[in-house]
């Protein structure tokens, strides 16, 4: 019997606690309980205040880990511990431990999923791969991947289409696949496949993964500008000790 996770409010949406967070979705996954997981990060945050479908998502969610910093740095200053859970650790370390269940990658740019779908076989090669579908897909692609989703049932569904689109998606078409979890997992495929690299060890300690991935795409500067605003609306009032 899983324990519910207990649960903190940002700026009106969950983050769920817990002390193991892989543990806790290894067990929905091998007992069938149907799931969105979104990894919840400052950007995230301040796309939600904008975003209505995006945040009515977030809050149905069955599990909203803290992936960011700032949503770690905000767990902090609410004294409620450190807990950070990247997206890309935790769905890793589901499945290096996944046997007998199916998993589906859906997302990427064309072969990217194929090699990350190789990566994983390697690792893991009691690794059931129910299918690899890149992202940019037609409408009529679509519907053959909803059909395909619904034949197979895999038990765990990788969807790396991009924040907000990835999220409003699973939550549009996880009814097909009650028993699965969805997971929005943004550009893991990509580090999967070697496409990019993700930021040295050392980095990611020191909270500092943001600033590596700026360095590799500098176009990202302007989605960057969430996190001046969410240390302005969300950490500096719980530094304060407001907040919610």
């Amino acid at each position: 019997m899983l324990i519910p996770p207990s649960v903190l409010t940002i700026q009106g949406l969950p983050i769920h606690l817990l002390a193991d967070y892989a543990q806790w979705l290894r067990e929905r996954v091998e007992q069938g309980q149907g799931t969105q997981v979104v990894t919840l990060n400052a950007e995230m945050v301040m796309q939600a205040a904008q975003n209505p479908s995006l945040k009515a998502v977030i809050q149905q969610a069955e599990l909203v880990v803290p992936d960011g910093v700032g949503v770690t740095w905000y767990l902090k200053l609410r004294r409620r511990g450190t807990y950070h859970a990247p997206g890309i650790d935790l769905v890793s370390q589901v499945l290096a431990h996944l046997q007998g269940k199916a998993v589906f990658f859906l997302g990427g740019a064309p072969e990217v999923g194929e090699r990350a779908a190789q990566y994983w076989r390697q690792r893991n090669p009691n690794l059931v791969m129910a299918g690899v579908r890149h992202g940019y897909f037609s409408p009529a692609e679509e519907a053959e991947i909803v059909a395909q989703l619904q034949r197979q049932q895999p038990r765990l569904i990788l969807v790396a289409l991009g924040v907000p689109r990835q999220e409003i998606w699973i939550q549009k078409h996880r009814h097909i696949c009650p028993q699965s979890v969805w997971v929005g997992v943004g550009g893991s495929l990509d580090i999967w496949a070697g496409v990019k690299v993700r930021a040295p060890l050392w980095m990611r300690r020191l909270y500092l993964e943001w600033a590596f991935r700026l360095y590799q795409e500098p176009w990202r500067w302007r989605r960057m500008l969430a996190l001046p605003q969410f240390a302005g609306r969300v950490l500096l009032p719980a530094l304060w000790g407001g907040g919610e």
